[in-house]
């Protein structure tokens, strides 16, 4: 696997540029791609949030990649993403508005097919099918540009975890509904992953996101541009770079015992990664959850226990909240009640995924401990 990685100090538009010119440049994108092709970017908009958040890609990377596409000749071009929350036209509208990409010289390219179908998975998968939003299906090229960022549930977000955004809105808490065990969804991820199959992941590291991500965290300034054809082996790298062990992430570590992902096979081109590490703030459900810390021989009992004892619960500070109702839309078990303008919690039925707390605009959602 050869990964790209380019010092990319700010969101300047030529710097960005050059940036995309050296990373396709040395994976020779340009052979791989044909004028008559459908080329699908795959962004990261998570939530209707503005690029200074560092929740997002940010819309000037987005647009250097366009750049380059038609200066290669390739004009179909779309922009897609399904985001948390409805996946309709107008909430679309509001998404690319406020995530910037709209009026940045893009708008054409902006997706507005809200349609979707299901795409068989290979046998033996859990999911016999996915269902995915139609530019994903109709691709003929499929660019992947998450942002780094670490994950409430997950505890890491890049490559793979983006993929997830090709499920429609309100059909991605079904599947927190259907697999809430940790090791069950990250299998999900990776059953996905291997169905999209993105020949390309371009990762916005200039900016990340540490702490409560993918939405509720802090702005972690990085520095790089990260881009790969191999996003399971580049993720369990950008992992350590970012002080990560890639097999205290589930679906890393899944990925690496499916023989996706070879840290021993990696060729690094471009610029050298001088600081080694950068450490991201774990969130607080990983502060909270201290199994990846106890020998793997005891894991299992030790997870038994957690599970009962030490489970981790969203908690709504009511002084922030403003009675949106993003939280119980999102809401895989429907928990969630909003009164006089409050969200209102029951721990029964929570299944700990921490969607509200993602799709929480105004950070209201805390994680606490059941003793």
């Amino acid at each position: 696997m050869i990964q790209s990685i380019v010092r990319t100090e700010k969101y300047d538009e030529e710097l960005l540029f050059n940036a995309v010119c050296r990373h396709f440049e040395t994976l020779k994108i340009a052979d791989e791609l044909k004028p008559e092709m459908k080329v699908v970017i795959k962004p990261n908009f998570v939530m209707a949030v503005k690029p200074e958040a560092a929740a997002t890609t940010h819309p000037l990377l987005i647009k250097s990649v366009v750049r380059w596409l038609r200066e290669h000749g390739i004009n179909n071009i779309t922009i897609a993403e399904s985001s948390g929350g409805l996946y309709t036209q107008e909430h679309l509208r509001k998404i690319y508005n406020v995530c910037s990409v709209a009026g940045a010289g893009m708008d054409e390219l902006l997706n507005f097919d809200t349609g979707a179908g299901p795409v068989s998975t290979r046998a033996g998968f859990a999911n016999g099918s996915f269902n995915i939003i139609n530019p994903i299906r109709e691709a003929d090229y499929i660019i992947n540009m998450p942002k780094l960022k670490t994950h409430g549930m997950t505890g890491f977000s890049c490559g793979m975890k983006n993929i997830f955004g090709v499920i429609p809105g309100l059909e991605k808490p079904q599947m927190h509904y259907r697999w809430p065990d940790i090791n069950d969804f990250s299998k999900m991820i990776l059953e996905l992953d291997m169905t999209v199959a993105p020949q390309l992941t371009l990762v916005d590291a200039v900016e990340g996101m540490e702490g409560n991500g993918p939405t509720g965290g802090d702005k972690k300034y990085f520095g790089y541009t990260f881009a790969a054809k191999d996003m399971y082996t580049q993720d369990c790298y950008i992992a350590k770079c970012i002080g990560i062990e890639p097999d205290d992430i589930v679906m890393l570590r899944l990925a690496r015992e499916a023989g996706l992902a070879n840290m021993d096979a990696v060729t690094f081109c471009g610029d050298e990664f001088t600081e080694k590490v950068i450490p991201f703030a774990i969130p607080d459900t990983k502060r909270l959850d201290f199994v990846d810390r106890v020998p793997g021989f005891l894991r299992k009992p030790a997870g038994f226990v957690m599970k009962r004892l030490l489970k981790s619960y969203p908690k709504v500070d009511t002084g922030l909240c403003v009675g949106c109702g993003r939280c119980a839309e999102s809401c895989p078990s429907h928990i969630i009640r909003i009164k006089n303008k409050k969200a209102h919690f029951t721990k029964r039925g929570c299944i700990s995924c921490f969607c509200c707390q993602e799709m929480c605009p105004m950070k209201a959602i805390s994680v606490k401990r059941a003793l």
